[in-house]
């Protein structure tokens, strides 16, 4: 049946197609702006065509931050520096902000240098750490500069923050993602910085001190009305037992999203199309979702947890694929000791095609709000290859040209295998 499957997807699969027009047609998705509209009309489509028993378009709040304008830094006098707003960040206003610069590494030394902050923009160049082979790893331990540097940089008086890009990269893209300011401190402007130009910007602020000016125009917008879009398949046996696989629809706007998270959303719909061609009859209701609102909000997931739990819905196994649409490697499991026994008996069924590893945790944003809302649900995540997804991961370079078909579908077909052989066997 699993080659069954493969053969399917990797002849006649759509994922490709189906992600050039999510890319070209529509475009970055950011929650609360017409191309999340028009994503979402177009996931509705695509559920139906592909063979779903029923699409639910599940109603849920989401912020609208905008951009606002182009995003602008220029040491004084001098260079420009290539430079992209923080998701969820305040604008500078229109006349900007003009202010010396001060580098600090680590939130070690903005501590040691306290005294010195006020007035100042404050430059975290905490790079990503390369010994790290697993990168997001790295990731995880660099985006605490983006997400808490400029509230812990406004608390001693800066009046903005420049960010060292997430990334191994050695180009200059800069990439956003999202801020969470601390109510208590004023929300001062905040921008990622390319890697080259944050090499430059650190070199030559050990030489002599530097002022830049910087103007933004983020601010956000009333609350917009989004939508999870749910097709599902009804279980033959056990309709009450219900498994979720998803991505999430939206993106920043600086991009089009491809492999975040358009891969994973056309990853979903391609199980479902397979499933419908190969006339395949799930045991349990399988839900595929599109989720609204990861990058800035998580509204998407956590509505979907909050309805579940509300109806007493009996989930028993979520997966997510978030991590971009290169050649599958492993899967991710949270899950009891004895069900990721069960689960390692299938490696050997899923290995020719690609996940060669079973590993212990694991999971996605969007999927997290649902064990918290139902502990003993099964979690598990697509994990392909990493080395190349910070190259692109929130920046202008994340487009339909860098992702591969044969990757892509791969990925589909790992995540449809496991899929089958939950419905199939439980756990």
């Amino acid at each position: 049946m699993i080659k069954r499957i493969s053969d399917e997807i990797l002849t006649n699969g759509k994922a490709y197609d189906n992600l050039r027009h999510l890319t070209k047609q529509i475009g970055g998705r950011l929650a609360g702006s017409p191309q999340m509209v028009l994503a979402e009309q177009w996931g509705e489509k695509l559920m139906k065509e592909s063979g779903a028993d029923k699409v639910i378009m599940q109603e849920c709040t989401v912020p609208h931050w905008v951009r606002g304008g182009q995003d602008k830094a220029k040491v004084s006098g001098g260079k420009n520096l290539d430079v992209v707003a923080l998701g969820n960040s305040m604008g500078s206003g229109k006349k900007g902000v003009a202010a010396p610069v001060l580098l600090v590494n680590s939130f070690d030394e903005l501590e040691k240098k306290k005294d010195e902050v006020k007035g100042k923009i404050v430059f975290y160049n905490y790079k990503f750490n390369p010994t790290f082979v697993q990168t997001f790893r790295s990731y995880g331990d660099a985006s605490q500069y983006r997400g808490n540097g400029p509230s812990r940089a406004s608390k001693y008086g800066a009046v903005a923050v420049i960010v060292r890009s997430m990334s191994h990269s050695v180009d200059n893209n800069p990439h956003t993602g999202a801020t969470r300011y601390v109510d208590s401190f004023p929300k001062i402007p905040a921008v990622a910085i390319g890697l080259r130009d944050a090499d430059w910007l650190a070199n030559e602020l050990q030489r002599s001190s530097l002022t830049v000016e910087l103007k933004t125009n983020g601010h956000f917008l009333d609350s917009a009305i989004g939508h999870n879009v749910i097709g599902e398949l009804t279980g033959s046996e056990f309709p009450n037992e219900i498994i979720t696989v998803g991505g999430h629809l939206d993106s920043w706007d600086n991009c089009e999203g491809a492999h975040d998270d358009g891969a994973g959303c056309v990853q979903t719909v391609e199980i479902l199309r397979a499933f419908k061609a190969l006339g395949y009859k799930p045991k349990r209701t399988i839900r595929f979702v599109l989720f609204a609102n990861e990058e800035n909000g998580l509204r998407g997931g956590n509505e979907y947890a909050e309805e579940a739990k509300a109806k007493n819905e009996k989930h028993i196994f979520a997966l997510e694929s978030d991590a971009g649409g290169f050649t599958p490697r492993a899967f991710g499991f949270t899950m009891s000791e004895e069900q990721f026994q069960k689960v390692l008996q299938w490696r050997s069924l899923i290995a020719p095609y690609g996940c060669s590893e079973f590993n212990r945790g694991g999971g996605g944003a969007d999927i997290g709000p649902l064990r918290r809302a139902f502990p003993t649900t099964a979690l598990a995540g697509l994990s392909p290859d990493s080395q190349r997804y910070f190259d692109i991961h929130h920046a202008r370079n994340d487009v339909f040209e860098n992702v591969n078909k044969r990757e892509l579908e791969l990925g589909a077909v790992n995540m449809a295998a496991l899929i089958y052989l939950i419905d199939k066997y439980g756990l």
